[in-house]
């Protein structure tokens, strides 16, 4: 007669299952936690940091690429952590390119607001606009660099290691081309400078302005004169090519230009209308005494003011003044009717 076999009672049996589910259940919660947490948390330091670190935004960086930025500078502990930083915070997208100094090992919201606040950032990028004169374009290299006025003035008086065209004769007016540039702190001023006359014949080279210059009566330097005079004359974009035309109309019949911008060049101060005694300079700028043009370029032209230089508008066109205050000019060859739209204008208090 066969033993029956023992079983456990049935209480019990229901007991240790459940503690055997609970467990499995445990295990599985436990383990999806870490792998949620591996493939989710975002590491991260606490407070600002210490010691310091300069690190660059670039134009156009994502919240991800300057994370990163952060993380290989040693500023913040993980992508992530900037990343989800900058999602909550609305103002991420007036992050402006640039150097920053930051602690190193902060809390990645502190990292933002370092980069946010203004405070942080270190003067890199510099923006030069289109027919700034040498003078001003030095007080904006050291007002928005980490560069010298005494640095700065000194590359100005060594012109041969600048990279100047040959045709400029040493004269760097006129050939440190207006455009934005990060100079990053540290640099040299020469090399500031170098990246200006760069970009120059980068440009110059892209319009053909030695062949250009030549086909219009011009030498090269003399097409960036009458291009930077072009800059001064007038706002209005379609107006540059006959600006260019009048001054080559007045060159080829031999009167003199007669031009406000080239005598405010060596004035204290602009002045939208010229006195006698202005006018009576003995300045080789002042062009109502003197034949020709200036010595050199008034400002820095951009391409547009290069390109209408090069390509003047068709006219017989000998005289121009402006008639109103959006900066439209008149152009005529007709010297009364000339006079008579100045006279006009100013009546009218356009200038």
């Amino acid at each position: 007669m066969s033993t029956p076999s023992k079983r456990l009672p049935k209480p019990v049996g229901l007991t240790v299952v459940a503690v055997v589910v609970l467990a499995l259940l445990a295990s599985l919660t436990y383990g999806g936690r870490t792998l949620y947490n591996a493939a989710f948390s975002a590491p991260d330091y606490s407070g600002t940091g210490t010691g310091t670190t300069v690190v660059q935004v670039h134009s156009g960086d994502s919240a991800t690429t300057v994370g990163q930025t952060l993380v290989d500078d040693g500023v913040v502990k993980s992508v992530k952590a900037f990343t989800k930083a900058a999602k909550a915070n609305p103002d991420y997208t007036k992050l402006q390119p640039g150097f920053y100094e930051l602690h190193l090992k902060m809390a990645a919201s502190q990292a933002l607001g370092f980069l946010l606040d203004g405070k942080h950032r270190k003067r890199g990028r510099v923006t030069i606009p289109e027919g700034t004169p040498l003078a001003s374009l030095v007080d904006r290299l050291v007002k928005d660099t980490e560069l010298k006025r005494a640095d700065v003035l000194a590359a100005l008086g060594n012109p041969a290691v600048l990279g100047l065209p040959s045709y400029a004769g040493d004269k760097p007016e006129g050939f440190l081309f207006p455009a934005t540039y990060d100079v990053e702190p540290g640099t040299a001023a020469v090399d500031a400078l170098q990246m200006m006359t760069e970009k120059f014949s980068e440009v110059a080279g892209g319009l053909d302005l030695d062949s250009g210059a030549k086909a219009v009566g011009l030498t090269p330097y003399q097409a960036v004169i009458v291009a930077s005079i072009i800059e001064k004359e007038t706002a209005q974009p379609a107006e540059r090519a006959k600006v260019a035309r009048v001054v080559l109309n007045r060159l080829a019949k031999g009167m003199r230009l007669q031009l406000d911008s080239t005598l405010n060049y060596v004035l204290a101060e602009r002045k939208a209308r010229l006195s006698n005694e202005d006018i009576s300079s003995k300045s080789p700028y002042n062009t109502y005494q003197h034949d020709g043009l200036p010595p050199t370029p008034i400002d820095s032209p951009g391409e547009a003011a290069l390109t209408a230089a090069l390509h003047p508008a068709a006219g017989n066109w000998l005289y121009f003044v402006t008639i109103d205050k959006a900066g439209h000019s008149l152009f005529t060859s007709n010297y009364q009717a000339f006079l008579t739209a100045k006279a006009k204008a100013q009546r009218d208090g356009v200038y």
